[in-house]
């Protein structure tokens, strides 16, 4: 296939194509006897899977990852070993930034309710539901 069918199969587009392809992520294509770069129809799997796992919230190092030990476990039937622990790894990263975005909605419903209107009044008052400095990281000096 060439790298314009693939990218348009893929919903890719060619630098996409050709970034993957210099990040390792993708094998290097064989060439025609005019040099055009030739790709196989796997690479529009392939393309898919990384576009999927960055969707998962996957980094490219990761699918990198992902990619080679899925290539060296292709046809035993079994699934890669590293899918299961990067797979823990990144549903505890997600379940952490989903608990610390309900403590910002917690302290924005909070603020409304408050009828907060002005930070820095706020932040004077005892009351005030944000706790700017926990959220600052530092004590008032």
């Amino acid at each position: 296939m060439r790298p314009g069918a693939v990218a348009a199969e893929a919903g890719v587009n060619l630098e996409t194509l050709r970034y993957y392809e210099r990040r390792g992520l993708l094998p290097t294509p064989d060439r025609s006897l005019g040099g055009h770069r030739v790709y196989t129809p796997e690479t529009v799997t392939t393309l898919r899977v990384i576009r999927a796992a960055q969707r998962l919230g996957f980094t490219l190092d990761e699918i990198a990852d992902l990619l080679t030990v899925g290539r060296h476990h292709h046809g035993t039937g079994r699934r890669p070993a590293g899918l299961q622990a990067l797979a823990r790894d990144k549903l505890g990263e997600v379940d952490a930034r989903i608990a610390d975005l309900v403590t910002i909605r917690e302290r924005l419903v909070a603020a409304m309710d408050a009828g907060c209107d002005d930070l820095t009044e706020c932040a004077a008052t005892a009351g005030c539901p944000i706790p700017f400095e926990d959220i600052a990281g530092s004590s008032p000096q």
